[in-house]
C-alpha cells in the first residue's frame, strides 16, 4: 500500500507589483510569481515525512496541486524539482475570482475525484496575497478529517500515526493524530534549493491539467458565483512619516518641547 501525500501550493504574486481587477481581485496573468513561502515548508514537510518512512519499507508518493492560469504550471514544476513526485494543476475559466470558501471546496473536489486514498494532506497556513489562514481548515471541514494547525515541526512518524509539534502565542502542545489527517504548517523561512537532475526530471514529469468537470464540482461553488467574500475595495497602502526635529541647548527642555508638539497634534486631530 502507498502512503499519499496531498501538498497543496499556490502561486502569488510579486507583491510589490500587485494589479487588481474590475471586481477587486488580484490580476495574476503577466506578473511574476513565486511559490508562497508558507507552502515551501509543506513542500519539506512531505519530503521528511518521505524520508523517515521509506527507511521503513513504506512505498511514498508525494502529489502536488495548486488552482490557477495556466502560468502556474511553473509553481508544479518547481515543486516537483524540490521532491514532489506528481503535479496537478487546477485550471478552468470558472475557478477565476475564488475566495476561500471556493478555494477550499475546489481542492477537496480534486482530493475526493482524483486521490481518494490519501493519508496526509499538507498546506501551508497562509498565504501571503490574502493571510486569511482559511483555506486548510475549511478544506479539512469538508472532507470530514481531522486537522493539525500552526504545526511547527514533526515529532514522530510513522505508518500509523504522526506527532506533532503545536506552536501558537499562548502555548505548545503535542498533537498524536492518525490517518487521514490535514496538516497546516506556519514555518514560512524553509529554503529548498534543487539540483540541475531535479529539474531536468521535473522538466519530464507529466502535469495533469483539471477543469471542473473532471472534479464533479457544483458550479455555484466555484470561482466568484461560490464566493461570498465580497471585497469593497482593494489598495496600496501608503505609509507616511512626517518627523519634527527638537533642538534645545539645554536638555531639560526636550521634555516640555515633545508634550507640547503631542498636544499640537493632539488639537490638530481634533
Amino acid at each position: 500500500m502507498v502512503f499519499k501525500i496531498v501538498v497543496c501550493i499556490k502561486q502569488v504574486p510579486d507583491t510589490s507589483d500587485i494589479k487588481w481587477t474590475a471586481q477587486n481581485t488580484i490580476q495574476r496573468d503577466g506578473l511574476d510569481s513565486v511559490i508562497n513561502p508558507f507552502d515551501i515548508a509543506a513542500i519539506q514537510m512531505a519530503n521528511n515525512i518521505k524520508f523517515v518512512l521509506q527507511r521503513v519499507n513504506c512505498d511514498v508518493e508525494i502529489n502536488v496541486v495548486t488552482m490557477g492560469p495556466k502560468q502556474a504550471i511553473t509553481a508544479i514544476r518547481t515543486a516537483l524539482a524540490m521532491g514532489c513526485d506528481r503535479g496537478f494543476l487546477l485550471s478552468d475559466k470558472n475557478f477565476s475570482g475564488a475566495d476561500t470558501l471556493a478555494t477550499a471546496y475546489t481542492l477537496s473536489q480534486f482530493v475526493k475525484t482524483h486521490i481518494p486514498d490519501f493519508s496526509l494532506i499538507i498546506c501551508g497556513q497562509q498565504a501571503i496575497d490574502g493571510d486569511t489562514a482559511q483555506t486548510p481548515s475549511s478544506m479539512a471541514e469538508k472532507l470530514g478529517i481531522a486537522q493539525a494547525t500552526n504545526i511547527v515541526a514533526l515529532k514522530e512518524v510513522n505508518p500509523a500515526y504522526s506527532i506533532l509539534i503545536k506552536e501558537t502565542n499562548e502555548l505548545k502542545q503535542e498533537i498524536k493524530s492518525g490517518y487521514p489527517l490535514l496538516i497546516a504548517t506556519i514555518l514560512n523561512n524553509v529554503e529548498i534549493i534543487p539540483k540541475i537532475n531535479d529539474y531536468i526530471r521535473a522538466q519530464s514529469n507529466n502535469i495533469e491539467l483539471i477543469d471542473a468537470v473532471a472534479i464533479k464540482a457544483d458550479f455555484d461553488k466555484i470561482g466568484l458565483k461560490g464566493s461570498p467574500t465580497q471585497v469593497k475595495k482593494a489598495y496600496k497602502p501608503v505609509i507616511e512619516r512626517n518627523t519634527v526635529l527638537l533642538e534645545s541647548k539645554d536638555i531639560n527642555d526636550y521634555a516640555g518641547l515633545i508634550i507640547e508638539k503631542i498636544m499640537q497634534c493632539r488639537n490638530n486631530n481634533d
